[in-house]
């Protein structure tokens, strides 16, 4: 890969991806609606790449933007950009979610095609899958979202997956089902984040229903490893990216008073719609195809993430 478009650039994954891409000396175009000269989480993500030569920053909303200027040249377009969370997806607020999963994706894939970029990776969801009965899920599974979230998602990778298959198309698309990424600059709406800040002081965590939800949590590290991976195997199409260990609600609380030697408030509060009770991927895929597999546990992703966070509350007491 010499030039490659990382769209959702100034997001949790997509900032971790660009540091990757720019550390190894591939010229890098970050693309995305958010804007770090003007908002602060965008800011922390790209803060470590921003001055660097082979980085070009485009603030530009996918969804109406002209895109083949974006994507003419590219050797790998890694599509990352999207409106997350599974709650806020009901009702009105789903409007949004339609334009920036789903109709963005159609326009990128349509440049794409266009202009023969040989490889789109697309970040995809274990939202797709819904209730599952608690089994692990190979990427033969039926689809079933319990949420529109997990329905744009579903989208988002049926488009792509359509425009690869087209007679005239030269770009292979893999979709990558991710289970739960999590680590530092997380959203901090995010469970291990909202868990972790818990001890740090900041509001009890609240726990939908019992708490008994399961999910199968990827450290970003490793979701980072599977998308480079998958930007030059020479296999495309569906894979899952978890590594097929669960935890509960309960199991992060506990190892979060483990790692921090603090007992962590929680909250209960009535169970959300669109909440799967359980996420579980079969990995078998991703590790024989493309040679990838998880290799930081919750225990030790979450003792990086606790880290992390100490430092970034030290530096603000420093700087206050």
């Amino acid at each position: 890969m010499r030039r490659v478009v990382v769209t959702g650039a100034a997001g949790f994954i997509g900032g971790h991806l660009v540091e990757r891409l720019v550390r190894a000396g591939v010229l890098v175009i970050g693309v995305d609606r958010r804007d770090p000269d003007r908002d602060v989480a965008a800011a922390a993500n790209v803060e470590a790449v921003r001055a660097a030569p082979n980085f070009v920053f485009v603030p530009a909303d996918l969804a109406h933007c002209a895109v083949e200027s974006l994507v003419l040249g590219a050797d790998v377009v890694f599509h990352l950009a999207g409106v997350p969370g599974v709650r806020p997806s009901w009702g009105l607020g789903f409007a949004e979610y339609a334009e920036s999963n789903i109709v963005a994706t159609q326009r990128l894939m349509e440049a794409a095609v266009r202009l023969k970029v040989p490889r789109v990776v697309l970040a995809s969801s274990s939202s797709v899958y819904g209730r599952t009965g608690g089994a692990a899920s190979p990427e033969t599974s039926a689809t079933a979202p319990l949420s529109p979230y997990g329905v744009s998602k579903l989208a988002a990778e049926t488009l792509c997956l359509a425009y690869a298959r087209r007679s005239d198309s030269a770009t292979r698309v893999s979709a990558l089902r991710y289970f739960t990424v999590f680590g530092p600059r997380q959203r901090p709406d995010m469970l291990i984040g909202r868990v972790l800040s818990a001890a740090l002081g900041g509001p009890p965590v609240r726990l939908f229903g019992a708490g008994d939800q399961r999910r199968d949590f990827t450290f970003v590290d490793d979701a980072v490893a599977a998308t480079l991976t998958a930007a030059t195997a020479p296999v495309a199409g569906v894979f899952n990216i978890g590594g097929g260990r669960a935890a509960s609600v309960a199991d992060v609380v506990r190892i979060a008073e483990d790692i921090t030697g603090t007992r962590i408030p929680t909250r209960p509060v009535a169970a959300r719609d669109g909440d799967v009770p359980a996420t579980l991927a079969d990995p078998t895929r991703a590790r024989e195809e493309l040679g990838w597999q998880p290799r930081v546990n919750l225990v030790e992703g979450m003792t990086r993430h606790w880290q992390w966070l100490n430092a970034q509350a030290g530096h603000a007491e420093a700087a206050s």
